[in-house]
């Protein structure tokens, strides 16, 4: 189950989330020859990717930015870019170009401390654009909780496209995390859910000041908690074209 787009239009082109995208799947595509050596993937996310255990001992801070950026397979870069997809240019045309970009940063980062925290003797390598994104969907949800969102059902052979409500499709993506979190340690399981919890914690409350600016409660109440934008989607009640008898 997971989420295929939103009816959600954005007022601007989202050039910071075109060149997000653009930027993971460039650097994915730089070291992805090397993805089935296991001797130079090492030492790739040794210089790259971040380790808690380092980053605990002040060591190669750098890679809380340059981890953000880095994925492990076509799966991962595959959802991670499809979620910043979906929500990203709504954020963005919420808060504008650049401080998009600041609160993209800003809640990668967020949800390097929380994951960090998690488990600060971790000496597995962490990589993923997934926190930052998490601040994303955080910030999508504090602005658009209604915003109608298209999610894909797939058992075995059956697949079907549900529409529902942005709180219930980021509930139960945010649920799954905690529960996730709640299992295993940060060094287990092979998925950050501590990262995208922080970055989700972090992204709304960045996102607040704006909310708060935009009207709170009133800017949920004016538009009965919906996008203050016309559906991107219209439902029709058939696809068949009407032929007018001929007389």
């Amino acid at each position: 189950m997971f989420p295929i787009r939103d009816h959600n239009p954005s007022g601007r082109r989202p050039y910071v989330t075109y060149a997000l995208i653009a930027v993971n799947i460039f650097v994915f595509a730089m070291y992805y020859p090397i993805m089935n050596d296991d001797v130079a993937l090492s030492s790739f996310w040794g210089h790259w990717a971040m380790v808690p255990a380092r980053v605990s001992e002040g060591v190669d801070i750098h890679t809380a930015l340059t981890s953000m950026f880095l994925h492990a397979g076509l799966m991962h870069i595959g959802g991670n870019m499809l979620f910043l997809w979906i929500f990203g240019d709504n954020v963005e045309d919420a808060m504008g170009h650049l401080p998009f970009l600041l609160f993209y940063l800003a809640s990668g980062f967020g949800a390097d401390v929380f994951h960090v925290l998690s488990d600060p003797n971790s000496g597995v390598p962490t990589v993923g654009a997934s926190g930052a994104i998490a601040g994303v969907l955080g910030a999508y949800l504090l602005l658009y909780p209604k915003a109608k969102v298209d999610v894909i059902f797939i058992f075995i052979i059956f697949f079907k496209i549900f529409k529902w409500p942005a709180w219930v499709v980021l509930g139960i993506w945010m649920a799954l995390q905690i529960f996730g979190g709640a299992s295993v340690s940060g060094s287990e399981g092979g998925v950050a859910y501590w990262a995208h919890i922080g970055g989700f914690i972090v992204g709304i409350v960045l996102a607040t000041p704006l909310w708060v600016r935009l009207g709170g409660t009133k800017f949920w109440q004016a538009s009965h908690f919906h996008p203050p934008h016309a559906p991107t989607f219209t439902t029709r009640t058939s696809t068949i074209p009407i032929v007018r008898r001929r007389r």
